[in-house]
This record gives structure tokens, C-alpha cells and sequence, in this order.
């Protein structure tokens, strides 16, 4: 079967295609030839997953799952939130998006925080949500070099290591992404074995 999953983002696909069962052919955006700017103008991340998920099912007819992700951080009252990946800018650029952030908690010792993941799926002419949410705190430095956006700056609960140390298979069975494509593969292997 093959499942579109709405990204061009390298390092996201990788993540999720190594927890989905071999017989689900995983394509990306890049994959079906979608360069089209999808607008997320959506005030949640749940909105903005469906607008992504709904254009590709619109415009290609293709089952498609697509995912939003927040970093809400406590002593910001919950930003960057919804606009994570903007912000320090458009230009969504990762270190520029996490010293951003770092200057913004520079003098403040409540750093916890928290990942979210929402993901829209479009199968079968229904659509189906699945959440997945991680706690931890912010760092005062970058550490790591695996993973990707804010990972080097995020220390989930329970590990002394941020996201950007620890191996693949560690944040993805820990990870606000992960435990949403849990759900998604539950879903999936329910829905397809019928």
C-alpha cells in the first residue's frame, strides 16, 4: 500500500519510515512531485495537519498522513507553539529558531517544556487523529549531533541527554513523534488487516 506522508523534510521521513511495517511503501511530497507551498495558517497544530494531509488527498487522490509539531515551553506561556518552525523567521531555520529561544530563558531558571505531535491521516474517504507528547526541559546549551530542529537543546524527562544524543531508536520510542506513529501504525495494521 502506498502512503503519502506530507514532508520534503529529510530527517522527519527517515524517523518515521523506520517504524512503519514493510508493507506500507512510505512516499514524501518530493516523492509525488509536490513543490507546492501548502500554507499552515492554522492557530493549532491539529489544523495545520489537516491542511496538509487534505491537500495532498484533494489534489492527488492519495491516502496521505501529514504531522505538526509544537515546542510549548512553560515560562513562555506556551510559545513558539504553532509557529516552532518560524520562529525566529521564515527563513525556519534551526539554529536561528534555538537561539532565539535560548536567549529568551538566558535568565530563567523554569525551563520545562514540552513536545507535541499531531498527526492527520486520510484513509479510506475518513480521516483519523493521533497525538503524541513529550516532556522535559529546555538546556542552557546546544548538545548532540543527531536529530534535527530543536533536538540539541531539548532534554526529554527520565534522560540526561537532549534529543541530539541520543540514538534514533532511543527518541523515536520516547519521542512526541514517535508514540504519535505508534498510533498511526495501531491504526493502520487494525484498519488493513480487515
Amino acid at each position: 500500500m502506498k502512503l503519502v506522508f506530507a514532508t520534503h523534510n529529510q530527517n522527519k521521513f527517515n524517523e518515521v519510515k523506520v517504524l512503519l511495517p514493510p508493507h506500507i511503501e512510505l512516499v514524501s511530497l518530493t516523492d509525488i512531485g509536490c513543490y507546492d507551498e501548502i500554507p499552515e495558517t492554522a492557530q493549532t497544530l491539529e489544523g495545520n495537519a489537516q491542511i496538509k494531509a487534505d491537500f495532498v488527498t484533494k489534489k492527488y487522490g492519495l491516502s496521505c498522513f501529514s504531522d505538526d509539531t509544537g515546542l510549548l515551553v512553560d515560562a513562555l506561556n506556551g510559545a513558539p507553539g504553532v509557529l516552532s518552525a518560524r520562529y525566529a523567521g521564515d527563513q525556519k531555520n534551526a539554529t536561528d529558531n534555538m537561539d532565539k529561544l535560548l536567549l529568551e530563558l538566558k535568565d530563567k531558571t523554569q525551563r520545562s517544556a514540552r513536545f507535541e505531535t499531531v498527526i492527520a491521516l486520510n484513509i479510506n474517504k475518513k480521516q483519523e487523529i493521533f497525538k503524541g507528547v513529550v516532556h522535559g526541559q529546555i538546556t542552557t546549551k546546544k548538545a548532540g549531533k543527531e536529530g534535527f530542529g530543536y533536538d540539541p537543546i531539548f532534554q526529554p524527562q527520565g534522560y540526561e541527554q537532549t534529543f541530539a544524543d541520543l540514538s534514533l531508536s532511543v527518541k523515536n520510542s520516547i519521542s512526541h513523534r514517535g508514540k504519535a506513529i505508534k498510533k498511526l501504525v495501531t491504526y493502520l495494521h487494525q484498519t488493513l488487516s480487515k
